[in-house]
Order: C-alpha cells, then structure tokens, then sequence
C-alpha cells in the first residue's frame, strides 16, 4: 500500500505539472514564442485562467444556437451524423428553458374551437360514435369498479378522465395499425369492435375469456384487433413495440405500431432502449405517453425534472408534439397527422398527451391518500373530456339530451346484462392451465398436471369447485 500511494504522489505531481505546462502553452502562445489571442503577455496568463476558474457556472449556462455557416475545415469537425462546428466560447447546455413547450389545443373548456385553431374535420356519424363510445367506456368503468368493490372481481383499474385519449386515438387509427397498450386503454378495444361480453369474460376469467383465466382481469388482448395482450410489467411493450414496427417496414406494409406508456414509464430502461432502437432502425411506430400527472402515488414532479415527456424525443432524433390529452378532437387531429408522417416517412414519432387520472390507480389504490379531493373534483368536473366533447357535439346540432338519457340507460343495461351472464358463465378447465404455449406439451408440463390432478384428488376440499377438473 505504501509503494502504491508512493507511486500515486509521483503521477499526481507529474500529471500537475504537465497540465499546467501545457496549459500555459496552450494559452500564452503557440510554441513559436508569439502570442496567441488576447493573451499577450506571459505574466497575464495565470489570472485570466484563475478568472476563468472562479466564473459563475451560470455564465456558462445558456441556451445554445449552433451554426455550420463556416466553411473553413479548421471551424469544424467532420463527425457521424453530420457536421459538427466548433466554438472558442464555453457554454454548456440549459437543462431547461425558459419557455415550456406548448400543448396543441382545439377546443376550449366550454367546447368552443378556439379561433385560428387548425384540427380535421369530424363529420357527424363519426363524432356521435366517438362521444357513444366515451360514455360506453365511462359506464363500463364505473360498473365494472363497483361489481370488484362487491368482490365478484378480484381486480379493475378505470380510465376515468382519459377517455378522449382512448377513443380519439383509436377512431384516429385503422384496423391494421397494431397497438401495444399498457392497462389504461380498453377504449381502444371497444372502438375496434370487442364487446361488452368480451370485457365481462375476461374480467372474471371464464371458460370464453381470451386469457381463459390465466391472467390478471384487465390485461385483454386480440389478436382479430390487432391488439397485443396487456402486461402490466412497465414499459415492457415498448422495445417490443419497435421491434414489430421495424417487422412492418420489412414487408412493407402500409400500417404502423402504435404504444402507449404512462409518465411513470419513461424512468424505465425499456423507454429509451425502445425509443433509441425505433429511431437508430427508422421504425414505423408512434409512442404515446399518457402524461396524466400520477404514477400510482409519485407525482411527475419525482418522476423527472425535464419539460414533460416531449422534450425526451429530440434527444432521441424522434419528432414530437405536445397535446391537450382531455380535447378529443386535438387527439385525434394529432394522432392522425402523426400517423401519416410516421407511415410516409417510415420514422417513429412521439407524442405527449397531457391528461389526469380522475380515478384512483386501481382497485388497489386509495389517491385520496397523497393527493386532494379538491385537485380530483376540479379535473372530474371542469376538465372532463366527455362533458367538453359533449358541448362542441351538441353545439353542430348533432346531440340532445334525450338521446343523451337513452344512451346512459341502454349502456349500463347492457353492461350489467354482460356482467351477469360473465358472473354465471363456468370457468376455464384445468386443462387450460397447460395448453396454448406449445403444440406438443414437454413432458415436464404434462408431470406437472399429472402431479396437480393427484394433489387435487387428495386435497380436494382446498380447490375451488367451480373449475372443471
């Protein structure tokens, strides 16, 4: 140890004196014995280094523009990616500026276009099923939560005051897009065509449930939609997401990958090891992140200090935007332009939609915990998507308060009908426990079963009844 830091003093002083050797050199002239710059005098160098040193770090600190007008080979550097220009000024990058980037808005909280506003026209039989299929999900969500409150469901989580995004995404999209959801997004599905029964099947994990019991309520799939089975693992989706978007380049189809994460999701690996393979590969995929303030109980503010999610696609060479995630006729103007620059330019897109989770996170979750029941009023009743969509709707003459009455009383009917039916519908098998990975079981699988099937017979009274054997 001795000899070791013996030797440590040794490089430390010869990599001081080399330093500071070189440093004069650098400064006062070029090794001619002429001067450089403005240092013209070798007694001037150590105090204009020493002011240097002693600078306040936030004059070095600005907003930087680069510039490549300078032609002279000697002002720049040949590098890959582009051409990188050199500067003798030290600045370094802002961690922020001073303006946030702008969230891209039409309608105004009283659903009124705000003037100069660009969005697609909606016409009416669109507008009138985006707004039905609103109001389905909110009745779903709401009946779905209370029947897990009466503990005929083991879990639920709702999408309470993120409806827009669900439905204007989706009415945005086509049949062959394929999503990557994460648990928040059922209206994707029920814009698509799953039904009510679909819902109510696999939320109590019957024998017609897609996932035949063998997953968690809300993680619904489809493979005639397109849709990728739900995982609630977070961010999972997204590398997998790039990685079926750049399958679609490949065969040259005329369709994107479309996946959704939360603000919470963006401090995982799989964001940037997505985002960087999508745009390194130049994948057709538009990665949307429901910023909706919460992630469970950690508000953004610990979740990153940047401006929000937008700002995390430049650094990735990703092009993104900003929008109002509670106006439904921005998410979808947004979502469809980003869709056709994703397809047509086959590069990955980014977009923040900038919502509130009205519910609590799940059945799990009590919000009221670490957040005001005064902050969630203000977004359930002044900021709410439907009752803002509603207005515009009603305002082009296309909605009344009778088809309003009708729509609530045939939705929940069905609803309660599909639960109903769900609730008495028999259970998977065991058998279903162990088929639908291969198509020949190994015969370690097929020792599993044998060995449940003996624990069952000799335990049965511990297994429920309800589950053909």
């Amino acid at each position: 140890m001795a000899n070791w830091l013996g030797r440590s003093r040794t490089i430390t002083h010869f990599l001081k004196t080399k330093i500071i050797s070189s440093s004069y050199r650098s400064l006062a002239g070029d090794g001619s014995g002429k001067a450089c710059g403005i240092f013209r005098e070798k007694s001037a160098v150590v105090p204009a280094f020493r002011r240097s040193e002693s600078a306040r770090a936030g004059d070095l600190v600005e907003a930087v523009t680069y510039s490549d007008d300078d032609d002279d080979e000697n002002q720049g550097l040949e590098f890959p990616g582009g051409r990188v220009t050199f500067t003798p000024q030290m600045k370094f990058i802002a961690e922020s500026t001073d303006n946030r980037v702008p969230c891209y808005r039409v309608l105004d909280n009283n659903g009124c276009p705000i003037p100069g506003s660009t969005f697609d026209q909606v016409d009416k039989e669109t507008a009138v099923k985006m707004y039905r299929k609103m109001v389905t999900l909110q009745i779903m969500d709401t009946i779905f939560y209370e029947a897990q409150r009466q503990g005929r469901l083991s879990f639920y989580l709702t999408s309470t005051g993120e409806e827009a995004i669900n439905i204007a995404t989706a009415a945005a999209l086509t049949p062959d897009d394929i999503l990557f959801t994460q648990y928040r997004e059922p209206g994707i599905l029920l814009w698509r065509g799953f039904t009510l029964e679909e819902f109510a099947n696999q939320c109590f994990g019957t024998k017609d449930g897609h996932g035949k019991g063998r997953q968690m309520p809300i993680h619904y799939g489809s493979k005639e939609h397109n849709f990728f089975t739900v995982s609630s693992p977070i961010a999972t989706q997204l590398p997998q997401a790039a990685g079926a978007a750049y399958s679609l380049k490949m065969d040259n189809k005329e369709a994107c990958v479309v996946a959704f994460t939360g603000d919470g999701g963006t401090s995982e690996g799989d964001f940037h090891a997505g985002l960087n393979f999508a745009a390194v590969m130049e994948a057709p995929v538009m990665f949307i992140c429901r910023n909706n303030g919460w992630a469970i109980s950690t508000p953004i503010s610990d979740q990153f200090r940047s401006d929000g999610v937008v700002v995390k696609g430049q650094a990735y060479g990703i092009r993104s935007i900003r929008v109002d995630g509670n106006d439904t006729l921005a998410v979808y103007s947004a979502v469809r332009a980003a869709r056709e620059m994703v397809i047509t330019e086959q590069k990955p897109m980014l977009v923040e939609f900038l919502t509130y989770r009205v519910g609590h996170h799940s059945t799990s979750d009590d919000s009221t915990k670490y957040r005001s029941s005064n902050e969630i009023e203000q977004w359930k009743t002044g900021r709410s998507p439907i009752s803002r969509f509603r207005k515009w709707v009603e305002r082009n003459g296309w909605w009344s308060d009778e088809e309003e009455t009708e729509l609530r009383k045939d939705a929940r009917k069905q609803v309660l009908n599909a639960i109903q039916v769900a609730d008495k519908t028999e259970k998977p098998s065991l058998e279903d426990l162990f088929t639908d990975v291969y198509d020949s079981p190994p015969s370690n699988l097929v020792e599993q079963e044998k060995s449940l099937r003996e624990t069952i017979k000799r335990h049965h009274q511990d297994f429920p009844s309800d589950v053909p054997i």
